[in-house]
């Protein structure tokens, strides 16, 4: 495994509940700019071994990117469970509900 798919399923495990980021986000993190398509792959590829909350994950325009209808229906309902208010066209208001990781977990993963 590489030491960038550490450090993305790091931050990913550190999304607490009614918390999300965006695969951009995460990638940044993780210390490439470019790889929110490699975060999406890690997510996808992951999820199950790591019990990752790839649910917490939505896309730069705050949207859920699954899709397929009954993915994109099972991640909304678990973002609405977590407490996570959805606006009428389906975003996440990233202003509320982005997770900023603690300044140890990004030196962390340096």
């Amino acid at each position: 495994m590489t030491p960038f798919t550490e450090r993305v399923i790091r931050i990913i495990q550190s999304i607490p509940s009614g918390k999300v980021m965006t695969y951009g986000q995460i990638a940044a993190l993780a210390g490439n700019t470019r790889g929110a398509r490699q975060v999406a792959r890690i997510l996808h590829s992951m999820s199950q071994k790591f019990d990752l909350p790839w649910h917490r994950i939505v896309n730069a325009k705050c949207e859920v990117a699954i899709n397929n209808a009954e993915g994109a229906f099972t991640q909304k309902d678990r973002l609405l469970s977590e407490g996570i208010i959805l606006t009428h066209s389906g975003k996440v208001d990233l202003v509320v509900y982005r997770h900023h990781p603690t300044t140890e977990l990004i030196v962390e993963n340096q």
